[in-house]
């Protein structure tokens, strides 16, 4: 294994001097740190990781806490993107990722704030997790310093996407196109589906629109069989809506199947809206109305954010990041007006 000492002495400086123009310090002149640099590739100088971890007190080696509610892991298009774009914007400021286990049923586990410190993580990123568990709120209030993708806690950085402009966007298109019979398909109970439901009704009432109570529906976000089971209910009514908005493009699909089986089409008898922008939903006919959310932009924010309060903590302010969508003009909303 290549040391600083050979590097030394094949450049005839110091060892101090080789550390110093390793490292780009200022005080090194640049043909000398070139030379340095230069020679070191060609015998294969590879730093040690562990001798430089004690020297500055970080492993580069940041923890990442995902698990969604439908299991789906890396699988998950928004999330799984999401991550990519993080993911190679920690890699190009020479930070590693470690995924924290979720798994809970093998012996001897640890919590997932004894997992971040056993692993000496510089940081941790933390989304699509339950976020009331106590162990995920004993991470977020360690010392370890957290990025929250798509959560609010208080005194902790959050990266959101922009689900008050999404929704906003949405509801102005659907009326602009002439609804007013609008069912609203809804996530579970969280931060996000609480945002876009008060956003939801905030609008409606801007608009002058009642929306009858059945119109209002809840499932599980990306679960084909629960969005479509509740787009069944909605279609026995006998004031039927006039356009279903769902909670992701993966429900809309399984609103679409139900609206399919009853012998209705799309948008034709009845229209659908999703939300995400997931990939597929651009290839598959017909193309999903939807908002799609700037996954690039959130991973990349969650890293920058991340880096600069484990490089930076005495400068870094916490902050909340909300990162806006586009609306795409799919085929699955009539124009009515």
């Amino acid at each position: 294994m290549v040391s600083l000492k050979d590097i030394a002495e094949k450049c005839n400086v110091s060892i101090a001097t080789v550390s110093k123009a390793l490292n780009d310090h200022s005080d090194i002149g640049p043909e000398t740190k070139d030379m340095v640099k230069r020679v070191a590739k060609e015998m294969g100088y590879v730093p040690n990781a562990a001798a430089k971890s004690m020297k500055t007190n970080r492993t580069h080696n940041i923890g990442v806490l995902f698990m969604d509610e439908a299991h789906s892991g890396l699988r998950h298009d928004f999330f799984a993107t999401v991550l990519d774009s993080f993911k190679r914007h920690v890699e190009s400021k020479g930070y590693d990722i470690t995924f924290i286990s979720n798994d809970r049923s093998f012996p001897g586990r640890t919590t997932y704030l004894e997992h971040a410190r056993y692993r000496r993580f510089d940081g941790v990123v933390i989304a699509c997790v339950q976020f009331d568990d106590p162990e995920v709120i004993e991470l977020v209030k360690s010392n370890i310093p957290v990025v929250t993708i798509d959560h609010i806690y208080n005194d902790t950085t959050t990266i959101l996407s922009d689900n008050v402009d999404g929704m906003s966007r949405l509801l102005d298109y659907v009326v602009e196109n002439g609804h007013r019979k609008i069912a609203y398909i809804h996530g579970l109970d969280s931060s996000v589906t609480k945002t876009r439901l008060v956003t939801f009704n905030r609008k409606m009432e801007e608009y002058g629109i009642e929306v009858p109570e059945a119109y209002l529906m809840e499932t599980p976000y990306r679960d084909t069989h629960g969005a479509y089971l509740q787009t069944l209910k909605l279609l026995q009514l006998k004031e039927k809506p006039t356009v279903i908005l769902y909670p992701d493009d993966y429900a809309c699909y399984g609103g679409i199947r139900a609206i399919n089986e009853v012998g209705l089409r799309v948008p034709e008898d009845i229209s659908v809206v999703g939300f995400d922008g997931i990939r597929v939903a651009r290839h598959i006919r017909p193309r999903i109305t939807t908002y799609k959310q700037n996954t690039e932009e959130l991973g990349a924010q969650a890293a920058e954010n991340l880096i600069d309060l484990i490089e930076r903590p005495k400068t870094t302010l916490v902050k909340l990041v909300t990162v806006k969508g586009e609306l795409l003009e799919g085929d699955t909303l009539k124009k009515l007006n």
